[in-house]
């Protein structure tokens, strides 16, 4: 007798479980088990009514096993997210809330003076996850409740993709011990002047109140600063795909002025920046994170055409009315940290002249 199609449930994975050792300290990653899906077999005849009752059976027996196994081990895996990582963390471990490209750079330099260590890196989503694994970084959602702190922190996500930034940052310091270091990496944007003007590490910041934008900054810095931990705000950041220019060059013709001036720290010079602090273990200090060497919009573009290494042009700047910016110096930081950057100037960076 010719029967149709029988469908088995199963699920498509099993969870698998990654561990990684180094000094004692045994962090697990779990995968979850993709949801159960159904995929037809091929007609089967069955020479009796009792064959296709037993193979019914069998199917919807196997489908509760495995569902009652993916679900066991699905709690199991959230069990010991709660709980951290097995075993204790060691002296140099370090925690980055928001492994981005900043964050995933510091991982690298971190590591290196490191060997050994363990990093961690507490995210929004599991979209990373994968990539940040293949780096060696342990990955961890955000809300995700965590038993051990760590001696180094550094909180490096951005205020865009949160209602409660402060309150984020609040939640990353109750994840360090207290030992080591917690720095904040903010922006320069706080500092009160924009008049192309003179700013260095003790000009003052714009009163809270006049910008959400600086606002919800310096409330983050506040609850740093209450916990002992270390600010350091860096100006804009940029590697040879990433940065203001790069922008610019996508736009072409864009509507701001081209006098206003910007300053600029590469993305390798920042991360060793934030490294030599999390080092000192200092405490409630703000830091400032630039190359020195300001440049107008226009003087910006004007390098990046120079020097021949980009494939799109840029057009023009054509805003007259819009604010003027800082000149930043962080001589004071360099001289507290003993630190000067790799690349002291966006032309040297291009491999052009000053």
């Amino acid at each position: 007798m010719s029967m149709g199609a029988i469908t088995i449930a199963c699920a498509t994975t099993t969870p698998t479980i990654t561990t990684t050792a180094s000094q004692g300290h045994r962090p697990t990653h779990f995968s979850k088990p993709t949801p159960s899906f159904y995929f037809p077999l091929p007609s089967i005849r069955f020479a009796s009514k009792r064959s296709l009752f037993f193979t019914k059976r069998f199917s919807m027996t196997s489908s509760i096993q495995v569902h009652a196994s993916s679900t066991i081990a699905e709690g199991a895996a959230n069990e010991e997210m709660k709980a951290g990582s097995s075993g204790l963390v060691g002296e140099n471990d370090l925690l980055i809330v928001g492994p981005g490209v900043l964050g995933r750079i510091v991982a690298e330099k971190w590591r290196e003076e490191h060997p050994g260590c363990q990093i961690f890196g507490q995210t929004v989503t599991t979209d990373h996850h994968d990539e940040l694994i293949k780096m060696g970084i342990n990955p961890s959602l955000k809300g995700n409740e965590v038993t051990n702190r760590f001696p180094y922190v550094i909180f490096c996500a951005p205020p865009s993709r949160t209602s409660d930034y402060p309150g984020d940052v609040r939640l990353a310091a109750l994840n360090w011990n207290g030992e080591g270091s917690f720095l904040f990496t903010s922006s320069s944007a706080p500092y009160d002047c924009n008049d192309n003007g003179p700013c260095d590490e003790d000009t003052p910041v714009v009163p809270i109140g006049r910008s959400p934008r600086t606002d919800v900054l310096l409330k983050a810095e506040k609850v740093v600063l209450e916990y002992g931990g270390c600010v350091l705000r860096l100006a804009g950041l940029y590697k040879a795909d990433r940065g203001a220019h790069v922008y610019w060059l996508e736009k072409g013709t864009v509507e701001t002025r081209p006098d206003h001036i910007l300053n600029l720290i590469h993305y390798e010079d920042a991360a060793s920046l934030a490294i030599a602090i999390l080092k000192k273990k200092f405490r409630g200090q703000i830091f400032l994170g630039c190359d020195n060497h300001p440049l107008s919009r226009q003087e910006v573009m004007d390098l990046v055409t120079k020097s021949g290494k980009f494939s799109k042009k840029f057009e023009a700047f054509t805003g007259t009315s819009d604010p003027l910016g800082k000149r930043l110096n962080n001589s004071k930081t360099r001289k507290e940290l003993g630190w000067e950057p790799r690349y002291p100037s966006f032309a040297n960076f291009l491999g052009l002249s000053e």
